[in-house]
């Protein structure tokens, strides 16, 4: 998305930056919020933040945020937050409703809805839930018709609102007498207990037996069926790669496991977060077994396989990859995650150097170092730069990543840089990332600038004044297809706005 910045601010580190439009912030925070806090601004000021920005664009904006959010970005949480600070200050029509029924696409949504709409109106944890408006009633009302009985019971989980409790605040009515025979297993709490991996492997946790042996072996018995029933979905796979080689299942099952998560149509239908790969990968690495290998070239396979095509990135294409390792960047994307903001710049910088040939990579903090990496393996590469981690300090001196194009007089079609945005100058000089990108423009016309805001501060550090500089905000694998946009003249916000309602 080509923007323009608004008004000049500082950034988190004090250096000159720039606020972007309401539209392009708000888009920002939500493309980059994966449940925890972000290094500079804790959660609930993310949140607070979001709340505002809110009520600083139209409805309809925010009700097409909301649904590109979950359809397009395969986000969950965020945009129920979206649903419900709409619901608070938009009436009149049907486009809350409309928009529940879109992002609502699991049971376990309608619960975490309500308990976020419990939540923002300061009754966390109270037993008796608000009455709903209108057309949030209306919206979950559609949603409780859409499922069927293994769907209720398999994310039917404690927590501060129940599948119950939602049953007996939305009274949606039944389509036919078999819905209703649902409803009311919901409200005695008797729905059947649903075959999935977590219920069958919880089974065997319960059993006594006669030796380690025996149990490992009903383990690996367990997951041989799971893998035969193919009942076990994409993300429970790579959640378990670890579990699955240490039970010690067949080598026939492995390479079924490793068919299903390297075919592509099943990688499309799976919508995983490109870091979930490199997740699965790092704890591949500490089982040594005769099948870890296999499953790590699976894993390489299908990442590729998620960013099949990119138009605009081709043999002749020049491109520079700039990777942020400053301190900042060593934030985890949410609490229970390991993986870093760090990690998914490297990560997307060598998702994109395995496109190109004429590839300049490198890593800045303190220092630019550029380091030469095959473009094939992008998974092993992550880990590569990972081990660089410290040699070029912690700083953010991004502007040293253009300073050495010119004084090689390196003439690059795109210069991407993966970062969190709070770039400046630890060297107490004047030059910045917008001074040298403006010098640099005169060797290379051509030239683009493309900023991966990792973080969603809601900053830029330069303003954009037909200069070919761009903002493409957040890293789920939609972040390919802003790119794709770009590439064609359109953006983000384009993209936002085009979703039907």
């Amino acid at each position: 998305m080509k923007f323009n910045a608004k008004s000049m601010i500082v950034n988190h580190e004090g250096a000159e930056a720039f606020s972007l439009g309401a539209e392009m912030e708000l888009f920002s925070a939500v493309a980059s919020t994966f449940v925890g806090d972000a290094f500079y601004e804790h959660e609930d000021e993310r949140l607070n933040r979001i709340q505002s920005l809110v009520r600083r664009v139209s409805p309809v904006f925010v009700a097409k945020l909301a649904v590109y959010a979950r359809r397009q970005m395969n986000l969950r949480s965020i945009p129920l937050v979206l649903t419900i600070e709409l619901a608070k200050i938009h009436q009149g029509d049907d486009l809350v409703a409309r928009v529940v029924r879109e992002v609502v696409q699991r049971p376990d949504e309608i619960t975490e809805l309500l308990a976020y709409y419990q939540s923002s109106n300061g009754r966390k944890g109270e037993k008796k839930l608000y009455s709903l408006s209108k057309q949030l009633h209306k919206g979950l009302a559609a949603a409780f018709n859409r499922f069927d009985e293994y769907q209720f019971a398999k994310y039917d989980r404690a927590g501060d609102v129940m599948l119950r409790d939602a049953l007996f605040l939305v009274h949606p009515k039944a389509k036919d007498q078999t819905q209703q025979a649902l409803f009311d297993k919901i409200a005695r709490r008797e729905l059947a207990t649903p075959y999935t991996w977590e219920t069958e492997i919880s089974v065997l946790g319960q059993m006594g037996f006669d030796s380690p042996e025996a149990r490992r072996a009903a383990i690996a018995a367990q997951w041989e069926a799971l893998i035969d029933s193919q009942k076990i979905g994409y993300m429970a796979l790579l959640r378990n790669l670890r579990n699955i080689l240490q039970a010690g299942v067949s080598a026939n099952h492995i390479r079924k496991v490793g068919e299903y998560l390297a075919d592509p149509e099943a990688v499309r239908q799976s919508k995983q977060l490109p870091f979930r790969f490199l997740a699965a990968y790092r704890e591949l690495k500490s089982i040594q077994t005769g099948s870890t290998p296999y499953l790590m070239d699976v894993l390489e396979r299908a990442l590729q396989q998620s960013t099949a095509s990119l138009p605009g990135f081709d043999i002749d294409t020049r491109l520079v990859i700039a990777c942020d390792v400053s301190g900042s960047m060593q934030k985890a994307v949410s609490a229970r995650s390991k993986v870093l903001l760090y990690d998914i710049g490297l990560l997307m910088g060598m998702l994109l150097q395995s496109k190109c040939t004429h590839v300049l990579s490198g890593i800045f903090g303190n220092t630019w170092k550029t380091v030469a990496l095959p473009t094939q393996g992008v998974l092993s590469n992550v880990d590569a730069w990972y081990a660089q981690e410290g040699s070029v300090g912690y700083a953010t001196n991004g502007h040293l990543v253009i300073e050495d194009l010119i004084a090689k007089k390196y003439v690059a079609d795109k210069v991407m840089m993966f970062t969190d945005i709070q770039l400046w100058n630890s060297q107490t000089g004047t030059d910045s990332v917008a001074k040298k990108w403006s010098a640099y423009k005169k060797i290379a016309p051509r030239a683009r600038l493309y900023l991966f805001d990792l973080a969603g501060y809601g900053q830029a550090p330069l303003r954009v004044n037909g200069d070919d500089v761009y903002l493409i905000a957040g890293w789920s694998d939609k972040v390919w297809m802003t790119l794709q946009s770009m590439e064609k003249g359109a953006g983000a916000l384009d993209q936002v706005k085009q979703i039907d309602l």
